[in-house]
Formats: structure tokens, C-alpha cells, sequence
């Protein structure tokens, strides 16, 4: 096997040369770099990363910690992560926290033990133990698609393990999320102007910034259509399917039920279509449904599904390239993005039949990508 001095005889440069070359600690001419990569070439070199990241104090990893893999929508995210990291020259450890508060803590530290280069983390619903561990050792950090209060990320706890000295102020974590409450709206308005006045909500678990922001988002639609909230039509299905089969059923139950439904995830529009079949009910015909996430198979659904889209996979990618940027420049402001979805019309709503393949797609908002300041 050729080592880095072999590399060096070959290209008539120092062993520091070399090593300047493949770690980029030190500016070399470039007809001195083509020498060593191609050396490197012929010889059929293959550098020592556990040696390289003693070097540079890097080991060119990611940790990313998300929950539900098994989930499509997540399934994507990580094609889009891992694609661009591979781009970047970065490996990727996969950690699942199973939205659990104390297991997600446990799983940031064993990714820092590994000494992963910064993480990318979709939070849970209580993920004061996980901001408290990331922000004490100042891990270079993205949180995706679920976002983080600004609160949160500020505040100091009272002591113990997980304390922060007061007045720290060290950026270290950025955001990368879709846009949630202007589509659900979007759904809603939909429906509302197919002639629905009661509309339920199927939302997800409580406390992710993505349940609250379609919630929002589902109220702000009421608002717009001039319908009134009926509190009884606000249902939550723990963003599981078993969740959602049983709160469908549970408004199917009401004495007034609603005739319309927006599911607020993929694995809950699973389970509310079980229960309304269970039921005998038809989808548009009985009841109209709309969903938050499409998914490959939602064109392949009689009725196809109406849907929002969510770039997904440039999710992943978005926060590869946010979270290298915080790498390169550890002290510049912290940032969040977010990234529009589209709404994808097809005929679970109640619209007339279109040829399979011509569902009409239309962004939700005018820019596909939208750039905040500091969030903490």
C-alpha cells in the first residue's frame, strides 16, 4: 500500500507538502498540488482519515439524529442528506432518537463522543436536554424540519450538568424547515370553496413547531373562508397512524361530524383512510380529504390524493450546506431557512377526475426558499 512519503517521492515534495495538499491546512502552488494528486493518483494512494483527522482536528462527519426513518417523508430527507454529504467529502453516522427527550440526549452525546464535525437533528417535542447538551459543548448543530423556540435555544437552566455559564452567547446552531402554516391554510381554503363548512383537522403530536404551525395554519384557513372553529373538529393523532384512526373515529362519532378532513402528515392520512373504510365511506364522495405530505404513492390512491409536497429531499441537502457553512465560519450569525411546498391537486378533495399524471402542482409561496436572521 502506498503511504504519503511514497506520494511525496514520487511528486518531489515534502511530506508536509503532501499533507498541505490533502488536509488544505496550507496554501500550495498550484502546479505543486497537480504534481501530488496526480503522485496520488498513480500510486493508488488512500489517505489515512483517523491519522488526517489528527491532523486537522476534524474527522469529515456528520451525526445526524432523526426520528420515524422508516417514515418516507424522513426516508427522503436522508437521501438528501447523505447525497450531499457524500458530495462534500463527508461521512454520515444515522442515529434514530425515537422522539423520545432522554434518549435524543443520549444520542448527541454518543455522536459527539464519536467526535462527528457538527449534527443535524430533527428535535423532539421536549428537547430542552438535547439544546442543553449541543449548546454546553457548542456543537456546531442544524435543527431540520422541527424547529426550536428561540427561548429554548437561550435559555440557561438552573444549574446541573446541562448548564451554560450565564450571558454565553456562542452561535452555534442554525434551522432548516418547509413552510407549514401557509399551505395548511391553502388545504383548508380549498375545501372551504368546495362548499365543506365543517372541516376537521387530524394534527400531529403536540409541541413540534411543525403540528403548531399547521394548526395555525388550518385556523388561519377558517378565518379566511369566514368559517367559525368548532374546537370538537381539532383533533390529534400524535403524528402516528394508530393515532389517527382512532381520533377519526372519534369525529366520525360527533353529532354533527365534519365533511371534510386535513390530515397533517403522511402516516396519519394512512390511518384516517382506514377508519373512514372501516366505515363504509367513500373519499371524496362521503367525505373529503386533503393531506400535509404526498409521497410516492399517493398519485396511485382511488381517489389520488390532494396533497402538500414538501422538498424533502432538498431539506436534507439545504441542511448539509448550512451546517458546512457554520464549519467554515463558526462565528457568523446564526440563520434559519425555510422552504416552500407546493400544493399538488388532484381528486381525494372532491374535484372532477384529470388524466393519471396531470395532478396540477402550484408552489404555495412565490420564492422557494426564504432566509431569516438570527434565531438565538
Amino acid at each position: 500500500m502506498a503511504t504519503m512519503a511514497d506520494v511525496a517521492r514520487r511528486a518531489g515534495v515534502s511530506v508536509a507538502t503532501v499533507s498541505h495538499v490533502l488536509n488544505d491546512t496550507r496554501p500550495v502552488l498550484p502546479h505543486t498540488r497537480q504534481a501530488v494528486l496526480d503522485a496520488i493518483d498513480t500510486l493508488g494512494y488512500t489517505p489515512n482519515t483517523l491519522a488526517r483527522s489528527l491532523v486537522t482536528s476534524r474527522t469529515r462527519s456528520i451525526g445526524l439524529a432523526v426520528s420515524a426513518i422508516s417514515n418516507p417523508y424522513f426516508t427522503e430527507i436522508l437521501q438528501g442528506v447523505e447525497a450531499a454529504a457524500l458530495d462534500a467529502g463527508y461521512s454520515l453516522l444515522i442515529a434514530d432518537p425515537h422522539d423520545d427527550p432522554g434518549h435524543e440526549r443520549k444520542v448527541a452525546q454518543l455522536l459527539h463522543e464519536r467526535r462527528v464535525d457538527g449534527m443535524i437533528v430533527a428535535p423532539s417535542a421536549r428537547p430542552h436536554a438535547l439544546v442543553g447538551y449541543l449548546r454546553r459543548h457548542t456543537v456546531p448543530t442544524v435543527f431540520l424540519d422541527r424547529m426550536i423556540d428561540t427561548q429554548v435555544l437561550g435559555a440557561v437552566p438552573a444549574g446541573g450538568e446541562e448548564g451554560t455559564a450565564p450571558g454565553q452567547d456562542v452561535p452555534w446552531c442554525d434551522q432548516v424547515c418547509a413552510d407549514g402554516a401557509g399551505p395548511t391554510a391553502r388545504l383548508v381554503t380549498h375545501l372551504a370553496g368546495m362548499g365543506h363548512r365543517r372541516i376537521g383537522m387530524v394534527a400531529g403530536l403536540p409541541g413540534l413547531s411543525t403540528t403548531e404551525e399547521r394548526v395555525a395554519g388550518y385556523l388561519d384557513g377558517l378565518t379566511a373562508a369566514g368559517l367559525a372553529h368548532d374546537e370538537q373538529l381539532l383533533v390529534s393523532g400524535d403524528s402516528e397512524s394508530a393515532g389517527a384512526e382512532r381520533v377519526t373515529a372519534a369525529l366520525l362519532a360527533l353529532p354533527d361530524p365534519p365533511t371534510a378532513l386535513v390530515t397533517a402528515n403522511n402516516a396519519m392520512t394512512i390511518g384516517a383512510l382506514r377508519t373512514l373504510r372501516r366505515h363504509g365511506l367513500s373519499v371524496p364522495d362521503d367525505i373529503a380529504l386533503c393531506c400535509f405530505d404526498d409521497f410516492a404513492w399517493a398519485d396511485l390512491f382511488s381517489p389520488r390524493l390532494t396533497a402538500i409536497a414538501q422538498p424533502s429531499r432538498e431539506l436534507g441537502a439545504q441542511a448539509v450546506r448550512v451546517l458546512l457553512d457554520r464549519l467554515g465560519e463558526p462565528g457568523r450569525p446564526t440563520r434559519t431557512l425555510r422552504l416552500s411546498c407546493a400544493f399538488v391537486h388532484r381528486t381525494s378533495c372532491g374535484c372532477p377526475e384529470e388524466p393519471v399524471g396531470a395532478g396540477r402542482t402550484e408552489h404555495t409561496d412565490p420564492s422557494t426558499l426564504s432566509e431569516k436572521g438570527t434565531v438565538s
